[in-house]
C-alpha cells in the first residue's frame, strides 16, 4: 500500500477531539494551527475523504473521522509503549488543563514548580476542563473558581485590570462600549457589575471565543476589556485606571482521583508564587 498514516498528523487529530477544537488543539501542541489544519488536511488526503467539518467555531467528527480516530489512538499508544520499552521510560508526563486567562503566567509556573517532568498542557474552558478531570484525561487543571460548579483547592487569586487601545478614549456620557469573552465567563460578569455599580451603562460591543480575539478588538479600538493583568502590558494597549477596580478572581486546581497528591501541591505552591493572595 502507497498511503501512509502520518503520525505527526495523527497526534494533531486526536488532540483536536480531545481540546474541542483547532484553536485550542493548536496550544496545546505549542503549534501553529494552519499547522494543525494542514496535519488534518494531509490525513483527508490519504483517506481520500473528509474527516473533521467545522460548524461554526466546532470542530465535527464525520463518521470517517470517527473510525480514524479511533484508529489513531490506537496506533499513538502503540507507538508510544514501543518507545517506552525501546528506549526506557523517560521523564513521567504529566498533563495539566489551564484557563486561556494568564496563561503566560500559570503555563512557566507550572512547568518550573514540576522538574523532572514532561508537561502537557491543555488550553481550555473551565467546564471542558472539568469534564476532562473527571474522564481521567487531565490530571490538574487551574481554572477561576467561580467559574466551577465543582469545588477545588484554593490557590490564589488573577489580579485583573482594564485594557484600551491608546488612542481609546471612554464616551462622554454612561454608555461604555465592552468587549468580553462569550458567555459564560466570569470577567465579564464582573466588568458589567463593577461598571453598572459605578453609574455606567456598559453594552458588550464585541465578544469572542478566545482571549486573543478579545485583544484583537480592543486594539482595534472598539471598546474596553476587562482581563487578567499581564506581566507586561499587551502590544498596542494601554492599563486603563480611570475604570473602576475589580477585586482579583478567586482560582482553584483541581485534581484527578488517583493522581499523585505530591504533583498537586508542587503545583499549587508554584502558583502561589505568582498568584495575589485569595
Amino acid at each position: 500500500m502507497g498511503q501512509i498514516l502520518d503520525i505527526v498528523a495523527l497526534r494533531s487529530l486526536v488532540a483536536v477531539a480531545d481540546c474541542g477544537g483547532f484553536h485550542r488543539a493548536a496550544a496545546t501542541l505549542r503549534i501553529s494551527q494552519s499547522a494543525v489544519s494542514q496535519h488534518v488536511r494531509r490525513l483527508e488526503k490519504t483517506l481520500g475523504r473528509p474527516v473533521v467539518e467545522r460548524q461554526g467555531r466546532a470542530a465535527v467528527f464525520t463518521p470517517d473521522g470517527q473510525a480514524l480516530l479511533g484508529e489513531a489512538r490506537r496506533i499513538l499508544g502503540a507507538h508510544d509503549d514501543a518507545l517506552r520499552r525501546l528506549i526506557g521510560p523517560g521523564r513521567p508526563t504529566v498533563t495539566v488543563g489551564a484557563t486561556e486567562h494568564a496563561a503566560d503566567l500559570i503555563l512557566p509556573a507550572v512547568t518550573a514548580a514540576l522538574p523532572g517532568h514532561q508537561v502537557r498542557f491543555r488550553i481550555d474552558r473551565t467546564r471542558r476542563l472539568d469534564a476532562a478531570v473527571d474522564r481521567g484525561v487531565l490530571d490538574l487543571a487551574v481554572h477561576l473558581a467561580e467559574a466551577s460548579s465543582v469545588d477545588g483547592v484554593p490557590i490564589g487569586a488573577l489580579p485583573l485590570s482594564w485594557y484600551a487601545a491608546s488612542t481609546w478614549q471612554p464616551p462622554s456620557g454612561p454608555a461604555v462600549p465592552l468587549v468580553a469573552i462569550e458567555e459564560p465567563c466570569v470577567l465579564r460578569r464582573r466588568a458589567v457589575a463593577a461598571l453598572s455599580a459605578h453609574g455606567r451603562d456598559p453594552y458588550v460591543v464585541c465578544d469572542s471565543g478566545y482571549v486573543a480575539g478579545v485583544f484583537d478588538a480592543v486594539r482595534a479600538g472598539l471598546g474596553v476589556a476587562l482581563m487578567a493583568t499581564a506581566a507586561s502590558t499587551p502590544e498596542g494597549l494601554t492599563r486603563r485606571t480611570d475604570l473602576p477596580p475589580v477585586t482579583p478572581a478567586p482560582v482553584s486546581l483541581r485534581i484527578r482521583a488517583g493522581a499523585d497528591p505530591a504533583l498537586a501541591e508542587a503545583v499549587r505552591e508554584g502558583l502561589r508564587a505568582v498568584l495575589a493572595p485569595a
